[in-house]
C-alpha cells in the first residue's frame, strides 16, 4: 500500500520583549536559576497579571505579515494542568478567540510553490524548566522562563513530508527574525516546535491517528524526527497494530521517538476565561499604524534583488535570508558607486564569500563586522577601477579586518597597486617564455593545459600584482606568435 503523511506544526516563538508577558520581570537568557521569577509569574496570592503591550504589537505584526485576520477582540484563558515546572497549576493562553487566525506562508519545494495555511497564532506564557542533572539523582526546577511571552503559531495539516515541514519551519523562522519579534535562537529555546504526524493510505481523505513529537529545537532534528515517526507508524499499521494518540519525545542520540504520555484533548485542560484579565481589544487605528510600519518582507526583497540587481535566484535568496545581511548588501552596492547592476554581482560575491567566511570564523553577526559596508566599498572600488587584482584584494581585506586602516591606506603602505603597464607585463612574459623553452614547445605542440603554468609563473614573477586579464591576453598572443 502507498502511504501519505499528514503533518502540522505548532511553533513556539519566544517574543523578543524585555519583560514577561504579564509581569515586569526580565526575560534575559542565561541568568542564575530562579533569579528572574517574580510573584506574578508564580501566581502567588493577591497578585494580578498585566498584559505586556509590546507582546501584542509583535503578535499583530506577525498576523499582518502572514496575511491573516487580526482579531479586534480576543480572550485569555486558563489552561489547567499539573506539571512541576508550572507553579500556578495553569498556563495563561488563548483558546477559542486567538489574536491571529487564518493566515498562510508560501514555500518552495524543488522549484514548486506550495501554500501552507496557518490556523492561528495565539499569545501565551511559557512554563518553567525541569533540570535533571547535577542534583544527586534528583530534579530541580528553574522558573526563570515562567511567564516569558510566547506566540504559538499553528499550521494547518497541509504538510506532506519532512522536507516540506523543514521548508515551512525555515520560512517561518526567517520571517519572525526579519520582523524583529524573535531572536530565533533555537539552541536557547527561542524557536521550537511540536510536530503532529499521522499517516493514511494515499487517496484517503480521512486523517489517521496522530502522534505529537514535543519540543524539537533544530531543523535537522525536526526532519529526522518526522521521518522516523512516519516510518514507525507505517510499520506499526502494516504489522497489524494501531497508532495511539500520544505525545512522544525525539532522542537525537538514538535517532528515534519514544512515548512520553497520552495526548490530552482540549477538554482535559478545562479551559475557561481568565478572571483576572480583560478581553484584549485592538483598535483599527493600531493595526493600520503597524501595517504602515512593516518592513519590506523577505519574499518581496528576494524578488526585488533579482529584478533590480540582476542577481541569480541563489544569490538573492542567500542575501535576503536575514534582514541585516540584505541591508549590508544594499549599503555596499550604494557605496561602491556606479551602475548598481554592474557592481551588484561583485558585491554579492564578497558578502557571501570572504565577508561571510570571516564572520563565521570570528563568530560575529554581520551587524558587528569590523569592516562596515562603506569600508568594503572602498576596497571593491579599487577592484573595479583595476587598481587591485582579486588576489591582492583578499590580502587588503585581511588587513582591513585586522584593523590596519582603509583600503587605500593599506594599498599605499604595502605597495599593492596592480601592475597594468602593458610593456612591463610583456617584459615579464618574455622572461618566463625564455626560461621555459621546453614547455613552450609542448604547448605549441598541443598541450593546452600548460597555459595555466605560464600564467602562474607570470603572476609569481609579478608577486601577484599583474592584471590577470592582461596577462592572459598578452600571454596568449605571445604563445601563438
Amino acid at each position: 500500500m502507498e502511504w501519505e503523511a499528514v503533518i502540522g506544526l505548532e511553533v513556539h516563538t519566544q517574543l523578543a520583549t524585555k519583560s514577561k508577558i504579564f509581569s515586569g520581570a526580565a526575560t534575559a537568557y542565561g541568568a542564575e536559576p530562579n533569579r528572574q521569577a517574580c510573584a506574578i509569574d508564580l501566581g502567588l496570592p493577591g497578585v494580578l497579571p498585566v498584559l505586556n503591550a509590546e507582546a501584542v504589537r509583535m503578535a499583530v505584526m506577525l498576523g499582518l505579515a502572514i496575511d491573516a485576520t487580526v482579531a479586534r477582540r480576543s480572550v485569555f484563558a486558563r489552561k489547567n494542568y499539573f506539571y512541576p515546572d508550572l507553579p500556578k497549576g495553569y498556563q495563561i493562553s488563548q483558546y477559542e478567540l486567538p489574536v491571529v487566525a487564518r493566515g498562510h506562508l508560501d514555500i518552495q519545494i524543488d522549484g514548486v510553490a506550495k501554500r501552507i495555511g496557518i490556523t492561528r497564532a495565539h499569545l501565551e506564557e511559557d512554563a518553567g524548566k525541569s533540570l535533571h542533572e547535577d542534583f544527586q539523582g534528583l530534579s530541580g526546577i528553574d522558573l526563570n522562563r515562567a511567564g516569558t511571552p510566547l506566540l504559538e503559531i499553528v499550521s494547518e495539516p497541509d504538510l506532506r513530508s519532512a522536507q516540506e515541514a523543514v521548508a515551512y519551519l525555515k520560512k517561518l523562522h526567517q520571517l519572525v527574525v526579519w520582523l524583529g519579534i524573535c531572536d530565533g535562537n533555537m539552541q536557547e529555546g527561542s524557536f521550537r516546535c511540536d510536530a503532529n504526524v499521522s499517516v493514511r493510505p494515499k487517496g484517503q481523505e480521512q486523517f489517521g491517528t496522530r502522534a505529537e513529537i514535543k519540543n524539537v529545537n533544530s531543523f535537522r532534528f525536526v526532519e529526522r524526527a518526522i521521518e522516523y515517526e512516519i516510518e514507525r507508524q507505517i510499520e506499526l499499521i502494516e504489522g497489524g497494530g494501531r497508532v495511539v494518540q500520544e505525545t512522544r519525545l525525539y532522542d537525537p542520540d538514538r535517532d528515534e521517538t519514544r512515548s512520553m504520555r497520552g495526548k490530552e484533548e482540549a477538554n482535559d485542560y478545562r479551559y475557561f476565561p481568565d478572571p483576572d484579565l480583560l478581553p484584549l481589544v485592538i483598535e483599527d487605528s493600531f493595526i493600520e499604524q503597524l501595517r504602515a510600519s512593516l518592513p519590506e518582507l523577505p519574499q518581496a526583497a528576494f524578488a526585488r534583488f533579482v529584478r533590480d540587481y540582476g542577481l541569480p535566484d541563489y544569490d538573492a535568496a542567500t542575501l535576503t535570508a536575514e534582514r541585516a545581511t540584505a541591508g549590508y548588501y544594499e549599503a555596499l552596492v550604494a557605496a561602491t558607486g556606479g551602475e548598481a547592476r554592474l557592481c551588484a554581482k561583485l558585491c554579492a560575491n564578497w558578502v557571501m564569500g570572504d565577508l561571510a567566511a570571516a564572520l563565521n570564523r570570528a563568530g560575529l553577526p554581520i551587524g558587528e563586522s569590523p569592516v562596515p559596508a562603506e569600508a568594503l566599498a572602498g576596497l571593491l572600488g579599487r577592484v573595479l577601477d583595476g587598481t587591485l587584482s582579486g588576489k591582492l584584494a583578499k590580502e587588503v581585506f585581511a588587513a582591513m579586518w585586522a584593523g590596519e586602516g582603509t583600503a587605500d591606506a593599506i594599498i599605499a603602505a604595502r605597495g599593492l597597486v596592480q601592475l597594468t603597464d602593458s610593456s612591463a607585463i610583456d617584459t615579464l612574459i618574455d622572461g618566463i617564455l625564455a626560461a621555459s623553452p621546453k614547455q613552450v614547445e609542448q604547448y605549441r605542440a598541443g598541450q593546452d593545459k600548460l597555459f595555466g603554468f605560464f600564467v602562474g609563473q607570470v603572476m609569481k614573477a609579478s608577486k601577484g600584482k599583474a592584471n590577470p586579464q592582461q596577462v592572459n591576453e598578452r600571454l596568449l598572443a605571445r604563445l601563438k606568435g
